[in-house]
């Protein structure tokens, strides 16, 4: 079966970074485009990044900062955050498009998503 296990989530100071990792399994993961979305205290999912085979894209938000790559000889998907604000505050979720979804367009609607890991940007 599908399974996304993120890591790497943490407390982490205004300006600090960390790096994001979804380990991925039962599917073969070179052929999916995936993305990492989250969702802030009280509020609603937000997409934060996408890649595929081909190319990245990223919310406004965190153009600049944040940095999407994946390893498809350890079915690995990486967020390397920097520059954090206290408005990154959120639970980061890994998630996978089905083949031939038009994720361009409807970014949240992946058919698997992680368990999430909670990132935190506080002083």
């Amino acid at each position: 079966q599908v399974q996304l296990v993120e890591s790497g989530g943490g407390l982490v100071q205004p300006g600090g970074s960390l790096r994001l990792s979804c380990k991925a399994s039962g599917f073969t993961f070179r052929l999916y485009a995936l993305s990492w979305v989250r969702q802030a205290p009280g509020k609603g999912l937000e997409w934060v990044s996408v890649i595929n085979s081909a190319s990245v894209n990223y919310a406004d938000s965190v153009k600049g900062r944040f940095t999407i790559s994946r390893d498809n000889t350890e079915n690995t998907l990486y967020l390397q955050m920097n520059s954090l604000k206290p408005e990154d505050t959120a639970v980061y979720y890994c998630a996978r498009y089905p083949l031939g979804s038009n994720w361009y367009i409807y970014p949240l609607r992946y058919d698997y998503r992680g368990q999430g890991t909670q990132v935190t940007v506080s002083s």
